[in-house]
């Protein structure tokens, strides 16, 4: 059991900002940097096809200038492959995407999918990006990824989150990380987390990284960025120790 559950930061919203009024405030890049202050472990910053927050030039800047591992969500496109084997970030999270829609409304299909998802999942291996696919949790789409030979899983939290706290929702969850470490796969988790959902899910033993971006925004603008950050890592701190029966300060 991994003690210690990272923090992705995904800055994506910060970016939102920017390009509703156009210019460079605020900065992504900027909150990057302040969010790794306040306790984050890496940064998420997914590039879109319409570019409609994060930008090419905001990838460029924070492969060189941010200090943790970045992690970029992609969709599995041979625009987005390209750009992801020109920067080498440490990850990169194949996610799905629609135009349309307004944010990831759901998790990628790895069995129906694999033919099509394959030679991306190869091509990023091969590069040494550590390939994540965010796929709904159940057992079926872990076994696919593992047969794709993705590394890494990172779960859909979005059903759980908008249910609030439904304890079926929650034991899906639950069964795809246990499943996960069964098969050896590294198991991530992210969507729709707050400071009310984000408790049970920490808990998790099997669950070694969560990615968390639009709720720390959003509560930026109430008390400040790194104060949403600070708090969510005591959040997740606090139910890891408890489950592994440490004690935090």
């Amino acid at each position: 059991m991994n003690h210690h559950l990272r923090l992705g930061v995904n800055i994506d919203h910060v970016a939102t900002i920017r390009n509703a009024r156009g210019g460079s405030h605020p900065d992504p890049v900027r909150a990057a940097k302040l969010a790794v202050r306040a306790g984050a472990d890496g940064i998420t910053a997914h590039l879109r096809e319409d570019r409609r927050h994060i930008s090419d030039d905001d990838i460029s800047r924070l492969s060189h200038e941010i200090t943790v591992p970045l992690n970029l969500e992609m969709a599995a496109t041979p625009e987005m492959l390209e750009i992801a084997l020109r920067h080498k970030p440490h990850a990169a999270c194949i996610v799905p995407e629609k135009r349309e829609e307004r944010t990831t409304e759901g998790g990628l299909d790895a069995v129906t999918g694999r033919q099509h998802l394959a030679p991306y999942v190869e091509a990023l291996g091969e590069a040494g990006i550590r390939t994540s696919l965010f796929v709904e949790p159940e057992p079926a789409q872990l076994d696919a990824a593992l047969a794709l030979g993705a590394p890494v899983v990172e779960l859909h939290t979005g059903a759980y989150c908008e249910a609030a706290n439904d304890a079926r929702q929650f034991e899906r969850i639950l069964t795809a990380a246990t499943h996960a470490e069964n098969i050896g796969l590294e198991c991530h988790a992210g969507h729709g987390l707050s400071f009310d959902t984000v408790g049970p899910v920490a808990a998790i033993p099997t669950i070694v990284e969560l990615n968390i971006g639009h709720f720390l925004i959003g509560e930026a603008i109430f008390g400040g960025l790194e104060s949403s950050i600070k708090r969510m890592r005591a959040l997740m701190d606090k139910a890891r120790a408890e489950t592994s029966g440490q004690r935090i300060a």
